[in-house]
């Protein structure tokens, strides 16, 4: 890999945080709506943005053989997941959602090690124990029941984000491509929305339907930009810089909603955000081990 590869894989993905605060940011702005009517609107966007590129790059709208079953479950928890996740951005701070779906990657190790078989790394389990430790900072269960709520239905955000993440990951090596997950996805996800907001419809003003096509463009940003992100680089280089999100959210959160996460929420985000450093700094370095050892025994054979 290029240094300059680098560089430009870590711009993208910071360019996805950005993305995704500004997305959290208009979905409060709309104001009280149902969360489910407003991840329609999201996901509409999305829709129309996939097929576009789907298009353009001559990808087939057909299904590859073997990968149907996690296309759909990664559909179905993706659905859940963003319900979750947009409920919480409703009823939360943005920075607090925010920092609830970042816990998606310590669920998807719990969840690869039952559904991929994976072993956990004794470091890995660690952060994880140590993240969800830090999400009791945020959630306070028993301290304020009307805060205590919504935040565990971000926690089944991150959950759902973390089970989608997993049979992503699974389609894409029986050769799914990423635009028809996104695609499949998309679609999917309106298509679940669609009863409900028959049945529980509330009218949109102006405003709040230009906040909900601006959540959907901030939201196709940040899908594309983590796709670029990863062409340029490989995961274990650029994870660590996603939590730039949550710098993102509580900046919009305190500029334009008034905001201020409390010292036991930004406690949360350390621990978290901690956690997730420390497993991407061990896991490279253990990386950079096995390289120089490869490299050492290739060495002794020549």
């Amino acid at each position: 890999m290029k240094i300059k590869d680098k560089y430009k894989g870590i711009f993208y993905i910071i360019l996805a945080a950005f993305g995704f605060a500004f997305m959290n940011l208009f979905v409060k702005l709309a104001g009280d709506l149902p969360a489910i009517e407003k991840s329609f609107f999201r996901n509409l966007v999305a829709v129309f943005f996939a097929f576009t590129v789907m298009k353009k790059e001559k990808i087939p709208f057909t299904i590859p053989k073997g990968t149907g079953k996690y296309i759909f479950f990664r559909s179905l928890f993706g659905t859940i997941g963003i319900f979750a996740n947009f409920y919480a951005i409703g009823k939360l701070y943005i920075a607090d959602a925010s920092m609830l779906n970042k816990l998606s990657p310590f669920f998807a190790i719990i969840f690869s090690y039952f559904l991929l078989k994976e072993k956990i790394k004794l470091y890995q389990f660690a952060c994880v124990l140590t993240a969800f430790v830090g999400a009791l900072f945020i959630l306070r269960p028993g301290f304020d029941s009307v805060a205590t709520f919504p935040a565990f239905i971000g926690l089944l955000g991150g959950m759902g984000a973390g089970l989608a993440y997993t049979n992503v990951r699974m389609a894409t090596k029986l050769g799914a491509r990423g635009p028809l997950i996104v695609f499949c996805f998309s679609v999917f996800s309106c298509v679940c929305a669609i009863p409900f907001i028959i049945f529980d419809h509330q009218p949109l003003t102006w405003w709040q339907l230009v906040s909900l096509l601006m959540a959907g463009l901030s939201a196709t940003l940040g899908q594309f930009s983590i796709t670029a992100a990863y062409t340029y680089a490989p995961a274990s280089e650029l994870s660590v810089y996603d939590y730039t999100q949550i710098v993102f959210a509580a900046l919009l959160g305190m500029i334009f909603l008034g905001e201020v996460p409390d010292v036991i929420s930004i406690l949360g985000y350390l621990i978290i955000c901690g956690a997730g450093i420390a497993m991407f700094l061990i896991r490279r370095k253990k990386e950079k081990d096995q390289k120089c050892k490869s490299r050492t025994e290739m060495g002794g054979k020549l």
